[in-house]
């Protein structure tokens, strides 16, 4: 295993280049081999033994055919209904990171929150991996979990900050299962993009926990730690998606701050294109 061997990151679609974004800022000198399986998305309302399937595929393709010496899994979807088939399957081989675990651990080391709201996809609301997760590590904290489909597919068409979004979070955020929150969770990679918007709705008065930065400063962690930290002699990028299109090649600029080039892949061809 080579130090300058790039981080794989995947993700159901674009979303996950929030976390990307989060990993480059981190980690300047790392390279990076990014996935989103744009043919499949969106995850959200898919079965779990099918997004399992997906998973494996990607992962088998960030390993075998780009080399990378860590995976991320920049979705909280896949991230619920994969990761222990993932870090089974790959057992030893290199760190697996989900979003979902280092969220739980910020939380629920901040003795302030005493009530925490999750907002996430359908898929991962239902699959209750965060509720089990709170009431195993820190029995003592309140939590109300509210599925919010519309919230990503609103983003991707670019509807936020405006009038559109702010219509919609307010109907999820005013909803009776959230009330009383002093912290609140964005279990979904796109969510970052709407946290001003959220932030202001509840005027500063709850902690909103953002998985992007989370996420990249246990990354970090876990790469100084089993001593996989890049030099960054030989830094690069790749963007890879399973389907292409412009209006995927424009998103990047929402969720990336910049406009990056798209490779298509074809994994299950195993055939990069």
């Amino acid at each position: 295993m080579s130090n300058n061997q790039p981080i794989g990151i995947f993700d159901s679609g674009i979303g996950g280049l929030t976390v990307t974004s989060a990993i480059r800022k981190a980690l300047p000198k790392e390279s990076i081999v990014y996935f989103g399986d744009t043919a499949h998305m969106p995850y959200g309302e898919k079965g779990q033994s099918l997004i399992q399937d997906f998973a494996v595929g990607i992962t088998d393709f960030l390993l075998k055919e780009k080399k990378c010496k860590a995976i991320v899994i920049a979705c909280n979807t896949a991230s619920a209904a994969a990761y222990e088939t993932l870090r089974d399957h790959y057992k030893g081989q290199v760190p697996i990171i989900n979003v979902i675990d280092p969220m739980i651990e910020e939380v629920i080391g901040d003795d302030t929150v005493k009530k925490v709201g999750i907002i996430a996809t359908r898929t991962t609301i239902k699959s209750g991996v965060y509720q089990q997760k709170f009431t195993r590590r820190k029995p003592d904290l309140s939590y109300s979990a509210l599925a919010t489909p519309l919230l990503a597919t609103m983003i991707e068409e670019g509807y936020y900050d405006n009038s559109v979004s702010t219509a919609v979070l307010e109907k999820y955020l005013s909803h009776r299962s959230l009330q009383g929150i002093d912290g609140l969770v964005l279990g979904c990679t796109h969510y970052p993009l709407i946290k001003d918007e959220i932030n202001k709705f509840y005027k500063g008065k709850v902690r909103i926990f953002d998985s992007a930065q989370v996420v990249a400063h246990k990354l970090k962690q876990i790469l100084e730690k089993e001593n996989l930290l890049a030099d960054g002699k030989q830094r690069t990028d790749h963007f890879y998606v399973s389907e292409i299109s412009e209006s995927f090649e424009e998103s990047t600029r929402i969720f990336f701050a910049e406009k990056v080039k798209l490779e298509k892949a074809d994994l299950w061809n195993n055939k990069p294109q």
